[in-house]
């Protein structure tokens, strides 16, 4: 007898940006040359400081689990950036380490989200956003940006809240637009929060890669008043290129990151301490590398907008932060999306992800988060593509 699986099992999507990355691979192991601008993480290595901190972590004996929340030595540092990055004031008490920033992202929703809840949800829209919503059995509203440059405003925010509407999940830099959402939409934000007493899930774990004149503006120090309704969300993958070390955190009011230690306790009991200890290292001596990666970061940008401006039918929006392109494919042969990535895969070897699984039908994302060379010759492969269609 088949076993029965639970509807919340049944409705689940998977991830979409993995699930291409996974067919690049499989292309690039049978023999194709790939070129993949599908993941969403650095290419560049740990930091020198933070894999010293780990072996000596490891030689020391800190192998065994540790407090549910993190170690204190790792709280530590994450007040001591975010005193010096924000001027703001956190308490250990106040902050819980987690395996990745989803999974911060996962357990603060899980805390302030019921059965029926609406959450909104600015579109397009990273693709478990609207899942770890549904998982809490509430269901995500969108706002659409896509005709005021990828940043809600405070109109569209206002029309899409209804009497069920409990919070907003706010992302800048933006994934997947590179947005960057200035002081005036922060405001607007903190102000119908403050107004109609909705909380915020602020994820700005791209905050250290922003470019030219943009600056990263934090919710709570704009708007401090609203600081007991903001869960902010961070963690070392993207600024310090350790992705795979799984290490996020979240900062918010005590009673509510005390909630969340109760159900990491009973789903990861704790993050890794190895990789607790390695973080410990790169918030203590990383910062010029991670200054380093923003510059080339933003150099690729510069490179890769420079070959696609001008490419009929495919049109660009100037992405001010994180490291993604997402282009508007709606002018081209293929409007579709995800016919547009299968063909440009299986003739050109370029793997993009489709906007579908941003919520965004019709735009695709580029991840320039690779080579210089992949991306002259990624680009170049895209252009050849679209002026060749049918």
């Amino acid at each position: 007898m088949k076993l029965k699986i639970s509807k919340r099992a049944e409705k689940i999507k998977p991830s979409a940006t993995l699930a291409i990355s996974a067919m690049a691979r499989e292309m690039t192991s049978a023999g194709r040359s790939v070129l993949s601008f599908s993941a969403g993480e650095p290419d560049f290595r740990t930091p020198a400081c933070a894999a010293r901190a780990a072996a000596d972590a490891m030689a020391r004996g800190e192998t065994h689990y540790t407090a549910t929340s993190g170690i204190p030595e790792l709280k530590a540092a994450i007040a001591g950036y975010y005193k010096n990055r924000f001027c703001l004031d956190y308490a250990p008490s106040d902050i819980i380490v987690s395996a990745g920033a989803k999974a911060s992202l996962f357990e603060a929703i899980s805390v302030l989200v019921d059965e029926g809840d609406e959450v909104l949800l600015p579109k397009p829209a990273w693709v478990s956003y609207v899942e770890q919503v549904e998982l809490a059995g509430g269901t995500a509203k969108t706002v659409d940006t896509a005709d005021t440059g990828f940043v809600p405003t405070k109109e569209s925010v206002l029309a899409a809240l209804s009497d069920k509407t409990v919070g907003i999940i706010v992302n800048t830099p933006h994934n997947p637009t590179g947005a960057v959402y200035g002081e005036n939409a922060v405001l607007a934000l903190a102000d119908i929060a403050r107004e109609r007493g909705l909380w915020v899930i602020f994820d700005e774990i791209y905050e250290r890669l922003v470019y030219g004149g943009a600056r990263h503006v934090n919710i709570v120090q704009a708007a401090p008043d609203i600081r007991d309704r903001v869960i902010l969300i961070n963690g070392v993958s993207k600024a310090f290129s350790m992705t795979g070390w799984r290490i996020g955190c979240a900062l918010g009011p005590k009673d509510i990151i005390k909630k969340m230690d109760d159900i990491q306790s009973q789903i990861a009991s704790s993050p890794s301490s190895i990789s607790q200890w390695a973080s410990v290292g790169a918030y203590a001596g990383a910062d010029g590398e991670t200054e380093a990666h923003r510059a080339e970061f933003e150099r690729r940008r510069d490179i890769l907008l420079g070959i696609l401006d001008g490419i009929e039918g495919l049109k660009v929006t100037r992405p001010d932060g994180a490291f993604y392109a997402f282009l508007d494919v709606r002018g081209t042969k293929i409007p579709d999306d995800m016919e547009f990535c299968r063909r440009i895969l299986e003739e050109k070897n370029v793997a993009l992800v489709p906007g579908a699984a941003f919520l965004a039908p019709g735009f695709v994302r580029m991840s320039y988060a690779c080579s210089e060379e992949n991306i002259k010759a990624g680009a170049a492969r895209i252009r050849e593509f679209i002026r060749g269609l049918e």
